[in-house]
């Protein structure tokens, strides 16, 4: 299974295509969105191509193909009009060897690692807009897991460029529009 996985649209129709424009170009199989999907939020100026009503259109003709968590920006309102869920903190996938957890990274990620993660893991998580892989080391254990983050497309940060993550085979790689 192939899977492509990007973050934090923030409602912008513009880079909403051009996801599912490299979900298709990749040939992926699912698109992981790691949250964010509609609201620009109160901290973030608004998005160039702010659409929402035409992201939920985009997205809701792939539904089928999407595995999604909630980001902070995202509501139960959000949830009414779009067909996948998008309401879970968290979802484990499995590629070859390797467990990736994946969430926003508001409540989990880099600063406030789980746990519960296994040998050879990947955390995914969104939220700071920042591109990052970065290895990170559980507290409670002293595990070492990888840290990915794709950034934002729509409002990059830090001096990022619009990424996304392809997953195949265990390995996950970091990759530019």
């Amino acid at each position: 299974m192939r899977f492509l996985v990007a973050s934090d649209l923030h409602g912008d129709s513009y880079w909403a295509e051009r996801v599912i424009k490299a979900f298709n170009d990749e040939k992926a199989d699912k698109l992981v969105l790691l949250g964010d999907i509609l609201y620009h939020g109160p901290r973030n100026d608004l998005p160039s191509h702010y659409e929402p009503k035409k992201v939920i259109s985009l997205l809701n003709s792939m539904a089928s193909s999407i595995l999604a968590v909630r980001g902070n920006c995202d509501t139960e309102v959000d949830q009414m009009v779009l067909k996948f869920p998008i309401l879970a903190d968290y979802i484990y996938l499995v590629s070859g060897e390797t467990t990736f957890f994946a969430t926003h990274g508001h409540n989990i990620g880099p600063h406030k690692l789980p746990a519960c993660l296994p040998e050879n893991s990947v955390l995914l998580a969104g939220h700071t807009h920042v591109v990052c892989d970065q290895t990170v080391t559980v507290p409670e254990s002293g595990l070492t897991v990888r840290y990915m983050n794709p950034g934002s497309p729509s409002i990059p940060k830090e001096g990022s460029v619009p990424s996304y993550i392809v997953i195949e085979d265990g390995t996950a790689t970091i990759k530019s529009f």
